[in-house]
This record gives structure tokens, sequence and C-alpha cells, in this order.
């Protein structure tokens, strides 16, 4: 869930939250509940792609998205010029059911 829904609904997402990652972990073949440096791994990143999608998508300044994410993430160039760009809706959604597929039929 994104941070802002879950400063708006508070501590309640907590239960949604897991909910959903148990039943997204099953339903691709991991363990229902991950190791605590994988998790770790994850939420690194994370706040690291809110804080590039706040600075690069949503117009905060990089003090604004320090405050809400941590320090920016370290990336190569090359990820951030061809990874960090926003899709047309159309193509975004083509990206995702692509990748959707492979990896429902591996």
């Amino acid at each position: 869930m994104i941070s802002p829904f879950k400063a708006v609904i508070g501590d309640a997402y907590k239960s949604v939250e897991k909910r959903l990652l148990t039943a997204i972990h099953l339903r691709f073949g991991l363990p229902a509940e991950l190791p605590a440096e994988v998790t770790r791994i994850i939420k690194a990143a994370d706040r690291g792609a809110a804080f590039l999608e706040a600075t690069r998508l949503a117009g905060f300044s990089a003090e604004e998205a320090r405050r809400f994410f941590g320090e920016r993430p370290t990336l190569p160039q090359k990820i951030e010029r061809t990874s960090l760009m926003p899709w047309p809706a159309e193509e975004a959604e083509q990206r995702f059911l692509d990748r959707f597929a492979t990896l429902a039929n591996s």
C-alpha cells in the first residue's frame, strides 16, 4: 500500500497489508512470510522508489522527499534514464500484462 493511504487509515492498514502480501506470496509460490532480511531489502527499495517517484513525477523537492522517504537512492544512470519515465496508460497496461503472463506461465 502506498504511504499516503497508510497515513490516512492509520495502523488499521497493517492487517490488510499482511493479508494481501500473504495472498500474493502464495499465489506466486513464495513463502507466506518472507525472511526478515528480504523484507528489509524490499522496504529499502520501496522507499527509494517512492523518493524517485515523488521527485521525478509528483513535484516534490529533494528536501521534502527526504523527510518522507529518507535519502535518495543511488542507481546507475542508465536505470534512471530508462526506467523512471512515466509511460502512457496503455503502454503501462500492456507492459504489466506481458510481465504478468510471463510470471504466470513460469
